[in-house]
């Protein structure tokens, strides 16, 4: 087995066994191609197979001289992944990964708007042009549902449970969650939809996609960016902000108004608590309000 018959394989075991999106898979695939660019470099080019724990580490040592830890850490996450995937084909019998310890990292808090900022952007949109209306409602199911960019996009009108006050979304890994949707986002995704999308021909593809461009097909990731960013620098907010920070918002503002970690987990799709329970260190704030309110000794 070579290392292109080895990434090829693998790529097909992620997306049919595991169900990972495209874009997971593109990054597993570079960071393996990536090792094999490395191992062209030394006499003896060993195969998937026959690659020691010494020329792994060879690897990662050179890595380490020009990449972040948390980039580092998710190479060898990657690999470690691969090499088990090796072992459960009968590949191998060990997982040269296995001594190979992660850097740390530290975790990084994400960051967040305020409420009034999420209304200033959305305030922002230009509503006198059709793409206005879906860029509002996209911005206002961003924020009040907590999607991923990746989730917006893919979602459909099938997908809309309006009635029953729930947007189904399908997240990493295929999985499928139900998401509450307030009677007002769904006043906004219904003027886009009975105004303007109406008029817009849908692609053979996005017949039951809720958001189009102007040629009736998806919106890519790249687009839902660049909207956001146009948007920003137009109200004048200076933080990094894309996408995803609405839906770290959307965390932030629920846990700070008393929702429970549980289900703040549901509604964004963590299959581990221990992911939502960084949101707990965004507002320090309101610990100190929160001893002040419960201790008896804080009076």
């Amino acid at each position: 087995m070579n290392w292109q018959q080895a990434i090829k394989d693998y790529s097909y075991y992620l997306r049919i066994e595991r169900g990972l999106s495209e874009n997971t898979i593109s990054n597993y695939g570079r960071d393996l191609k990536k090792l094999a660019l490395f191992l062209d470099k030394l006499d003896t080019v060993p195969s998937p197979i026959k690659i020691t724990k010494e020329e792994v580490q060879g690897f990662i040592y050179d890595l380490a001289s020009s990449v972040q830890p948390s980039s580092q850490a998710r190479v060898i996450s990657g690999l470690k992944g691969f090499f088990n995937y090796l072992i459960f084909e009968d590949y191998r019998e060990d997982n040269p990964m296995d001594l190979i310890e992660t850097p740390k990292t530290g975790r990084k808090l994400p960051d967040t708007l305020s409420e009034e900022e999420v209304d200033m952007i959305i305030a922002a949109i230009d509503l006198s042009k059709p793409q206005g209306e879906r860029n509002r409602a996209m911005l206002e199911t961003l924020y009040a549902c907590g999607l991923r960019v990746s989730e917006l996009v893919s979602l459909k009108l099938s997908d809309l449970y309006f009635e029953e006050g729930f947007i189904s979304v399908q997240g990493k890994g295929n999985k499928q969650r139900f998401v509450p949707i307030s009677a007002h986002t769904q006043k906004y995704i219904g003027i886009y939809c009975d105004q303007v999308r109406t008029h817009i021909v849908p692609a053979p593809d996005s017949t039951n996609i809720v958001f189009l461009n102007r040629r009736g097909k998806y919106l890519t990731r790249a687009m839902i960016f660049t909207i956001i960013k146009n948007l920003v620098e137009k109200v004048g907010i200076k933080k990094t902000i894309s996408p995803h920070t609405f839906r770290h918002s959307f965390a932030t503002h629920l846990l700070k108004n008393g929702a429970d970690l549980r289900s703040i987990q549901q509604m964004l799709g963590h299959e581990s608590i221990t992911t939502t329970e960084i949101y707990t260190h965004i507002d320090r704030s309101q610990l100190a309000e929160t001893l002040e309110k419960y201790h008896p000794r804080s009076t």
